[in-house]
């Protein structure tokens, strides 16, 4: 047997039961956390990947408004240390409902070097940054998450996967 590891072996697949779960389970730990009577003004999902768990997170905490914010810290090839940029922001949520971030509850699926989270949080200094999973890297950046994951692991959502034919491990059918 190879030492060599297949693509898949360090991935984490998460399917879109799962994203819902994880996602309904961060809402309950902030539920209750916000700094308004344990109430959130508003949520801001960082797209694209912020926006399937704030929309859930903003249904179980009855949150009503909900804004995004596009930050952009790579290359279309994905996350790779030699395709990483420095982050910027493309889409800015409202700048009156924002402040310096005073009970807003800013959303994304994934803390990975924590770049996106460090910028968001330079703007907005007293906002609440929650991520669904996180990775030792970007830890320090976000104030709360469910699950973390090792910083070698890739981890495909399900807005990025497609149902296919995968090949036997060994042998053919």
């Amino acid at each position: 047997m190879s030492d060599t590891r297949l693509p898949h072996e360090k991935g984490f697949h998460i399917s879109w039961d799962q994203i819902h779960r994880d996602s309904r389970a961060l809402a309950w730990r902030l539920d209750g956390k916000g700094p308004e009577d344990g109430a959130w003004r508003a949520i801001v999902a960082i797209t694209r990947g912020g926006m399937a768990p704030a929309m859930i997170i903003a249904r179980e905490l009855d949150v009503r408004t909900v804004d995004t914010i596009s930050v952009v810290s790579y290359h279309s090839g994905g996350g790779k240390a030699d395709q990483r940029r420095e982050a910027q922001v493309l889409k800015s949520p409202d700048v009156e409902m924002m402040g310096d971030g005073e009970g807003i509850l800013i959303i994304d699926d994934l803390v990975d070097s924590g770049k996106t989270l460090e910028l968001v949080r330079k703007l907005y200094p007293k906002a609440h940054l929650a991520t669904v999973y996180a990775k030792p890297e970007g830890e320090p950046m976000v104030d709360t998450f469910i699950t973390g994951v090792s910083q070698d692991t890739w981890i495909f959502f399900p807005w990025d996967m497609a149902l296919q034919y995968v090949e036997p491990y060994r042998g053919k059918d």
